[in-house]
């Protein structure tokens, strides 16, 4: 089943709504050699009105910060396999030296990592616009997906009707 019935804004909140307490993504890179390199980053936006973008703290002197000043194209996805939600969303990663947003995102456990602060010289704000999001929200039972794999494997067919995907355009 998908959310093509949805309307662009219906979709957004949809998207809002899944990585709202995914605190966690994997953000891939790409390095200057063309290969791709992923690593946890903790989100950091506190809601749903954070618009088109994804915010994370970073170390300037870490690779992913080289990376992204080489190619500002990016992927983060996230996962809670508890519940069955997956989403993957592209964008373009961009600096932000904004310290009014680095004091709004502030968070003690961002103080673990970066001890001076928000002035911290190593503290990197990082601000990925989203440009499209895919996302699969499975609802079925685990006990009704084994069934529809197994009918799948029986008839060739596909399983449908186990939850919702849908595409975002944030662009």
């Amino acid at each position: 089943m998908t959310d093509q019935a949805l309307t662009e804004t219906e979709q957004r909140e949809k998207l809002w709504h899944l990585i709202k307490d995914m605190r966690f993504g994997m953000l891939t890179t790409q390095h200057p050699n063309g290969h791709l390199h992923a690593r946890p980053m903790t989100l950091q936006n506190r809601g749903v009105d954070e618009g088109d973008s994804l915010w994370f703290f970073m170390s300037r002197g870490g690779e992913a910060y080289e990376d992204i000043v080489g190619a500002a194209q990016v992927n983060v996805a996230f996962a809670d396999a508890d519940n069955d939600t997956y989403v993957s969303v592209s964008g373009t990663a961009e600096l932000n030296e904004d310290r009014a947003r680095k004091q709004a995102l502030w968070n003690p456990a961002a103080e673990a990592w970066f001890p001076k602060g928000v002035d911290d010289p190593d503290l990197a704000l990082l601000r990925v616009r989203i440009n499209h999001a895919s996302y699969w929200d499975v609802k079925a039972s685990k006990l009704r997906q084994l069934y529809a794999m197994a009918k799948s494997a029986v008839t060739g067919r596909p399983p449908t009707d186990l939850g919702e995907t849908g595409q975002v355009r944030m662009k």
